[in-house]
């Protein structure tokens, strides 16, 4: 990927979602739960518009959940991928397993 996000901007390539239930009920767009999983490709350098420094607490390769009605859409290369603010993401995915 060739596009460096600016500021507290991150980008992330959505995982491909399953849009059917369990039951093979396809859900239309208007019906599907309101978050999303992907991951993070870039990461800006951190700064806000007064030019302070705002930890990047996401890194590059992690697996974050972020709201679907957040953010912008870019399409580049045959994948669509959203960028926005770090402060939109809602969780990072830990997949490590508890013991």
């Amino acid at each position: 990927m060739n596009v460096k996000p600016l500021f507290d901007r991150v980008i992330i390539l959505p995982d491909n979602q399953e849009n059917v239930t369990k039951s093979g009920i396809v859900l239309p767009e208007t019906l599907q739960d309101g978050s999303l999983v992907g991951e993070v490709v870039a990461i800006g350098d951190g700064e806000n518009l007064s030019n302070e420094k705002v930890e990047m607490k996401v890194s590059v390769g992690q697996k974050v959940v972020f709201n679907k009605f957040i953010g912008a859409e870019l399409k580049m290369n045959d994948k669509t991928y959203i960028i926005m603010r770090q402060i939109d993401i809602l969780g990072v995915i830990d997949d490590r397993e508890n013991n």
